[in-house]
């Protein structure tokens, strides 16, 4: 089994937070992920729009399993994101992470958020730290 292979199944059992909120991881690959999340009436703010934190888990999934898809256990150092629309139950978000840099001890990723309309819903930017 590659590296991936063995990263998504290792989220998949182990990341509960994720398993909660409802995320699917739908493709994997070094430096890449894509994942998905069916809004939920629980994933709903006071005002009934997806709360910001459903949006900033989903986001931060995809950019984990994308900074970790080397053979180093990489950790968030920061994380910022632009929520540029509102959605509400019944949206289904995904989230694709790419990799824009890689050193021996940093990694930075940009995460798009869509729609099932493939409108944008939000873009965030991470930079992981490479344990090594």
């Amino acid at each position: 089994m590659d590296t991936v292979t063995e990263l998504v199944q290792k989220v998949k059992e182990n990341d509960r937070f994720a398993r909660l909120v409802g995320i699917k991881i739908e493709e994997a690959a070094q430096g890449y992920a894509r994942v998905s999340l069916k809004i939920e009436d629980k994933h709903l703010n006071g005002v009934d729009i997806t709360h910001g934190g459903a949006v900033f888990t989903l986001a931060d999934l995809a950019f984990a399993i994308a900074s970790n898809s080397h053979d180093k256990v990489a950790l968030a150092l920061s994380m910022s994101i632009n929520l540029v629309k509102a959605t509400t139950a019944g949206s289904l978000l995904t989230a694709t992470a790419t990799e824009d840099n890689l050193t021996n001890r940093t990694g930075l990723y940009r995460i798009v958020v869509k729609d099932e309309s493939e409108d944008l819903v939000a873009v965030a930017e991470g930079l992981a730290y490479r344990k090594g």
